[in-house]
């Protein structure tokens, strides 16, 4: 199988590696309490981004596009823009219950909104050579909530909230609009 890989494909592993170093460092992070590992993690996300943005103007340009490197993509972006994201929140302190729950919506949603384009996207080129729109955010502006939430915790305070005796993070609210408005079908972004 690795033989049949495309130079681009060779970038999108390197999105799904910084995607997996990410949830490791993390997870390191939750063990040692070295806040450094967490600041790794977290600058990881806008390294896979680079990647991810490589490989698609790789196969562009060198014209070796393939339904292996659509699929290997998008599984790529859950690791490095569902998953990650939602590990390093965990690590950083939103793990209540609820925090965990909308985490999950989150990273349910990624995943959903791939799986969508996955199977839309040939419609929605018309023929041409490349989607013209995304139906929803891509999954990628992940970095948005992830950025936000790694100020709050360099700030010391990610808005923990006791409402109506549930406990829960007021920040965990960024991962919940992301998912939602992955998922959305009217909002539609036009692509570079």
């Amino acid at each position: 199988m690795i033989r049949t890989f495309h130079l681009a494909d060779l970038f999108t592993i390197a999105n799904a590696f910084c995607g997996v170093t990410a949830i490791f460092e993390a997870m390191t992070f939750l063990r040692t309490h070295d806040s450094q590992n967490l600041y790794l993690a977290a600058l990881l996300i806008p390294v896979a981004l680079v990647f991810d943005a490589l490989d698609g103007r790789i196969a562009r340009w060198r014209h070796a596009a393939s339904p292996m490197g659509r699929e290997l993509d998008s599984l790529a972006d859950v690791v490095s823009f569902g998953v990650a994201p939602a590990a390093i929140a965990v690590a950083a302190g939103v793990n209540t219950r609820l925090d965990q729950v909308i985490l999950l919506f989150f990273a349910g949603c990624g995943v959903s909104r791939l799986a969508r384009y996955n199977i839309t996207a040939e419609g929605l080129s018309a023929g041409k050579d490349k989607v013209e729109y995304f139906e929803g955010i891509p999954i990628p502006t992940s970095i948005v909530p992830l950025g936000l939430l790694m100020l709050a915790f360099y700030g010391g305070n990610l808005f923990r909230v006791n409402l109506l005796g549930v406990e829960w993070h007021l920040i965990a609210l960024l991962f919940l609009v992301s998912g939602a408005l992955m998922v959305s079908k009217t909002l539609r972004i036009p692509k570079p």
